[in-house]
């Protein structure tokens, strides 16, 4: 019988805060409470560097510029610091009055943003330097949870416990879109696809949604849900290189796999011991990365998930099928289950025009 293939890595020795796939998806790189970030060779589980020595107090978030050669890290310690790969040596330190966040850098490495939790600030810091490019003091009402570019660089995405949305323009220097009660609790995270268009939030509400942020579709048409996926706090989010497939992880343990454009979920993977602190999925569709509060990181091949007994069973039992998309024409997963009624168009078109399917949410006007 089938079942999804698992590596576990270990060595870290404390809670894994951030975990993502780099170089070709032939490495996982991994941050922790212990004051390290890990590369390992996904094949081998051997080590290939450790970051460490700078950091005073756990390091909440890293991330690593698009052409590799720069790492970010984001720390309680009140610091970012910018690393070079191949060295391992610290290239500047950007001081701060409280513990960041989260952290993150433009897909051109100019800029870093950052979120920190003294007057609910959003930094822009220059990605040479670390010097302040803008600071936006009180930009959210409570504890801002992530905060990220889009892929054009143009503006920067921010999530918080006060269950607000924000997206801050680069250009215009201002917040431009805000949308309130975004979620009935915390909202723990937030990614983009590829292309810029949808944003996925995850909340600790147990749902994550999805918005067509483009064209500023959702202020008429608001989200789409995807719910029945976790029993807990939903804590992370990513979106495939296709935005095809949506992974996420959650305190309740488990990760799971959805299919974006049905909203549907089609496989939930347990085996983690701890909350699921963040998840990956490989430009190929192949992997899911999952990192925990278990001190692991755990590699779950997907490529032939569709043949999982679990899968085939959960498509029998919620009367899942293969329909085509009246709109764009792309097949996608459809539950006979949802509203009793037939859908015949994907999230994303329906995203795209007003729909009683979709839930509104409230945007500032």
């Amino acid at each position: 019988i089938l079942q999804i293939p698992i590596k576990v890595l270990r060595g870290h020795s404390d809670i894994i805060t951030s975990c993502s796939f780099c170089f070709e998806d032939t490495r996982v790189i991994t941050s922790s409470y212990d004051k390290t970030v890990r590369l390992q060779d996904i094949n081998t589980g051997e080590v290939m560097h450790i970051f460490e020595g700078e950091h005073t107090a756990p390091i909440s978030d890293c991330v690593l510029s698009q052409d590799h050669k720069r790492l970010i890290t984001a720390s309680w310690d009140k610091t970012v610091k910018a690393w070079d790969t191949e060295t391992g040596k610290v290239l500047w330190t950007s001081n701060h009055e409280g513990p960041v966040i989260s952290c993150n850098i433009s897909s051109h490495g100019k800029y870093v943003t950052l979120c920190s939790d003294i007057q609910n600030t959003l930094y822009i810091i220059d990605g040479e330097n670390g010097t302040n490019v803008a600071q936006v003091k009180d930009h959210h009402e409570s504890t801002m949870m992530r905060c990220c570019f889009d892929p054009g660089n143009q503006r920067v995405a921010s999530v918080s416990s006060d269950r607000t949305i924000k997206l801050w323009d680069m250009i215009a220097k201002r917040t431009t879109v805000t949308i309130k009660n975004g979620h009935s609790n915390v909202i723990s995270d937030c990614c983009f696809s590829l292309n810029g268009h949808f944003l996925c939030t995850a909340s600790w509400d147990t749902t994550l949604k999805i918005w067509d942020i483009m064209a500023g579709e959702f202020r008429s048409h608001g989200a789409v849900n995807l719910t029945m996926g976790h029993q807990g706090s939903v804590s992370s989010c990513a979106f495939s290189k296709d935005a095809s497939l949506l992974v996420s992880g959650a305190y309740d343990k488990s990760v799971c796999l959805w299919d974006t454009a049905g909203a549907c979920k089609k496989l939930a993977l347990k085996g983690h011991e701890d909350w699921v602190m963040d998840v990956a999925l490989s430009a190929d569709n192949k992997w899911i990365l999952s990192c925990s509060k278990d001190c692991t990181s755990r590699l779950w091949n997907i490529e032939n998930h569709e043949y999982i007994p679990a899968v085939i069973e959960t498509r029998r039992v919620k009367g899942l099928r293969v329909v085509k998309c009246e709109e764009c024409g792309k097949p996608f997963s459809t539950s006979e289950e949802e509203k009793n009624e037939f859908i015949s168009t994907c999230v994303f078109c329906r995203l795209a025009s007003p729909s009683r399917h979709v839930l509104p949410c409230l945007p500032d006007p």
